[in-house]
């Protein structure tokens, strides 16, 4: 009885707050879901996992662009509960985020040992605007990041408990990372360095048992027995190849660090610093480096297993990555909250001591004030997101990309339904730029079932009526959709089109303003 009364002293605060975390993660994950238009590669997610739900012997289709299935198969349950595509496929992601919640607090329960620390990173993790805007898009980071932590913490109790069923079950993990996106593959290599927590760093080193190394060498190879066993289960599609062909095109070579090692590295980390500044915002990132040094007096181990999984993989993408965007560094979010969790109840607690001391309200006082000055301008930024995306204040590549280019897809749902109207009576063709991307995957995933309408990619620039398009207006009604930076119909090849729409994007810094452009094709 004694133990658990204990028990219930120590963990009532999560009994008490848990359920408040959870409301506050899916109303921020949840609420408006769609306001952000379709982005170019959820357009493209999604429409291969309804190619493959209507296809079966298609269920390995995004090998043939080198991309791994998991986050599409996963798509394709939501498409069957959700009329709305977008919403489906972003519901995989929300529920990634849900893990990663779930993840988070176990794993700073587990190596800091601390319920209020573990209760601050998942409540951090729930509104920073990193998070939030990425659980609420149909993209693989947020379910690679979920993967990341489980990984992280599995391993952590693979090490102090050293059973045959963790490393078991850490390869399963594993191995649902590795068929998500290839940075998986730094979970595998980072993962033994949780063997760290076995290792002493005190003036008197301790010697590391023999026998038990050995017994965590042979558990090791149990998980990536299991891991690599899953990942080949892609070599059952064709195009197999394509996962290192592609990675190719996103990745220097290895030797890239002996002939150009700071270009773009220092670039690169000059965007990270500011990624993680903007998209944490400024105090819940710095406080982390705070919580580090607080880390390294009091959990050294734990601190530098953290650092590690942390920095290895920004500093080898900061190196290596040819493309690189705010979303390839966001599995390592979660591991900068862990820090920040520190920082925040180091700076409780020498509160606690000199203000007041035992009298249970100015406590909850105290932390809602010293959460709210740490969590005001990420809060903020959470409410332009739900509210009013183009007025949040996203670092330029992301606002660019998501907002303001032909990768965002203002106006598609619209055409969508104008066309799906239409079509009930009558045969329609729909011309749209490009072969793949935002258009016409962006169209297709609204008119998958839609009677009477084809669509038809013309490529980019337009600067004529496709002969396809001429043809079919004999026994169709053809329509064409283009953003106005990639079409360019001038004199007579204008008069033959009728406007019927625009749809205007986010302005751009220089006070320009992409549009969505439909038009119908005159006889």
């Amino acid at each position: 009885m004694k133990q658990l009364s204990n028990f219930y002293k120590e963990y009532k605060v999560v009994f008490f707050f848990a359920p408040l975390i959870l409301a506050l993660f899916f109303l921020f994950r949840l609420y408006d879901l769609t306001i952000i238009p379709v982005f170019a590669d959820e357009a493209i997610y999604i429409r291969w996992a309804q190619v493959m739900r209507a296809e079966p012997t298609l269920r390995f289709l995004p090998l043939f662009d080198g991309k791994q299935p998991l986050f599409m198969w996963l798509v394709i349950p939501f498409l069957k509960l959700i009329s709305d595509p977008l919403v489906a496929g972003r519901m995989v992601s929300v529920f990634g985020g849900l893990g990663t919640l779930v993840g988070i607090f176990l794993l700073t329960l587990s190596l800091i040992r601390k319920a209020s620390v573990a209760l601050i990173a998942a409540l951090l993790y729930a509104i920073v605007p990193f998070a939030v805007f990425f659980d609420r898009m149909a993209l693989a980071d947020s379910l690679l990041s979920c993967f990341g932590v489980w990984i992280l913490y599995s391993g952590v109790l693979l090490v102090q408990y050293q059973r045959l069923d963790f490393a078991m079950i850490t390869g399963m993990v594993l191995g649902g990372a590795f068929l998500t996106k290839s940075p998986a593959q730094f979970f595998a290599v980072l993962l033994p360095t949780a063997y760290l927590l076995r290792i002493s760093f005190s003036k008197k080193i301790k010697q590391i048992c023999l026998i038990s190394l050995i017994k965590q060498v042979a558990l090791w190879l149990v998980i990536y027995f299991f891991a690599f066993g899953i990942f080949n289960i892609l070599r059952l599609g064709p195009n197999f190849q394509m996962i290192a062909l592609r990675n190719k095109d996103y990745v220097f070579p290895l030797n890239h660090i002996l002939t150009n090692p700071f270009d773009p590295f220092q670039f690169h980390l000059k965007e990270i610093w500011e990624w993680l500044g903007a998209l944490l915002s400024w105090p819940i990132f710095l406080i982390s480096f705070f919580g580090i040094l607080i880390g390294f007096r009091k959990y050294r181990r734990e601190t530098v297993l953290l650092l590690v999984w942390l920095l290895i993989p920004l500093l080898v993408q900061a190196e290596y990555a040819k493309v690189f965007t705010a979303r390839y560094i966001f599995f390592s979010v979660p591991l900068v909250l862990v820090f920040s969790a520190i920082g925040l109840f180091a700076i409780y607690e020498f509160l606690s001591r000199r203000v007041v001391h035992h009298i249970l309200i100015y406590d909850a006082l105290m932390s809602v004030l010293l959460l709210g000055t740490f969590a005001v301008g990420a809060l903020k930024l959470d409410y332009q997101f739900l509210a009013n995306p183009q007025a949040a204040p996203l670092p330029r590549r992301e606002r660019s990309g998501y907002l303001e280019e032909w990768t965002s897809g203002y106006g598609i749902k619209e055409v969508a339904n104008y066309l799906r109207e239409k079509s009930k009576s009558q045969k329609i063709l729909v011309g749209t730029e490009g072969y793949f991307g935002t258009l016409p995957d962006g169209l297709q995933i609204y008119l998958e079932k839609a009677p009477n309408i084809t669509i038809l990619g013309v490529g980019y620039p337009i600067s004529k009526i496709s002969e396809k398009l001429e043809n079919s207006l004999i026994d169709s009604r053809v329509f064409l959709l283009a953003n106005s930076s990639r079409i360019i119909l001038a004199g007579d090849e204008l008069e033959r089109v009728k406007l019927i729409a625009s749809y205007p994007k986010a302005i751009k810094p220089n006070g320009e303003q992409e549009k969505l452009l439909f038009y119908e094709v005159l006889r």
